[in-house]
């Protein structure tokens, strides 16, 4: 049923979302890069909260797709001589291979169990990737000269804008997180009025109930752990695209990866969809305002997840 006020919030978003995909063309590049990192945050946010406020799978490991992801994507670019944006794909599959073993493991453990047993795997996957030679080892890599402005879509982009190269890779991408935000939002949406949304829900609130009416807690929370771990990837291999160079440190940061996330899911309201918008804006805005007082601006964020 389409109330008027439900289908002015339709016409609104929908005219946000234009101005959105409008915006490399109106704005600075510097407006672009910037808006590309919150709605980086956004797309991690939503996968987080698809684990932990709908599955119930409360992980502290989420930076280990967001770095398979974005070694995957250069392994892709420098040692398979691929474009970029097939090494983001690539990135995505690879997230979301690691999600079977590390679930295999992971679902062994409970609650906070699972959110140490999460991080552990993680961290393995950071000193593992560390050996890598052949993408820098310890201090990882930067992508090959060049590399950006010969993606595919760079030229169409450019003739289009009437930009340089470098600022038609970052509308490119800009662009590409944007629709991976928009497409993260309508699957969360259409997958949680399924059947299987319903029976994920259910698990979350009662295990034993869910089981009583046919629901399969562990398939169900594995699938949404695997496709979490997909749209993870993918964000974080897109992501790298933009930052150019990857270490293992960077790459597998729980700071910037998964606390960050945790947080923005939490003040935003975790396991409603919204939250990870609303919290994605309030924590802009705390990084603008607080941005010159260093760790002061941490304790803020503590007291003030710990006040939500």
């Amino acid at each position: 049923s389409m109330t008027p006020s439900r289908f002015a919030g339709v016409i609104a978003a929908a005219i946000g979302l234009c101005v959105l995909y409008a915006l490399p063309a109106l704005a600075p590049r510097a407006v672009v890069q910037d808006l590309f990192s919150i709605l980086t945050l956004l797309v991690l946010a939503m996968n987080w909260n698809m684990l932990a406020g709908f599955a119930g799978l409360v992980s502290v490991g989420q930076q280990a797709f967001v770095g398979i992801g974005a070694y995957a994507m250069f392994a892709a670019i420098i040692l398979l001589k691929l474009d970029p944006l097939l090494g983001v794909l690539i990135g995505g599959i690879v997230a979301a291979v690691l999600a079977v073993p590390m679930a295999f493991f992971a679902f062994r453990l409970n609650g906070a169990y699972f959110a140490i047993g999460t991080w552990v795997v993680a961290d393995i996957t950071r000193l593992a990737i560390s050996q890598w030679k052949a993408l820098g080892g310890g201090t990882g890599t930067s992508l090959p000269k060049g590399t950006t402005k010969d993606m595919f879509g760079v030229d169409m982009v450019k003739e289009l804008l009437n930009v340089s190269g470098a600022a038609a890779a970052d509308a490119l991408t800009y662009w590409l997180m944007l629709s991976l935000a928009v497409a993260m939002l309508v699957a969360s949406y259409v997958f949680l009025r399924s059947r299987m949304g319903l029976g994920l829900q259910a698990i979350r609130d009662n295990v034993t109930a869910a089981r009583s009416v046919g629901v399969d807690p562990v398939k169900l929370k594995a699938m949404v752990f695997m496709l979490t771990a997909f749209g993870t990837g993918l964000c974080g291999a897109l992501a790298f695209i933009q930052i150019t160079r990857v270490t293992p440190d960077a790459a597998f940061s729980v700071i910037d990866w998964t606390a960050y996330v945790i947080f923005i899911s939490v003040i935003g309201g975790i396991g409603t969809l919204p939250g990870p918008i609303v919290g994605v804006i309030i924590f802009y805005i705390l990084q603008r305002a607080l941005a010159d007082y260093g760790t002061i601006y941490l304790i803020v964020l503590g007291l003030l997840g710990i006040g939500v």
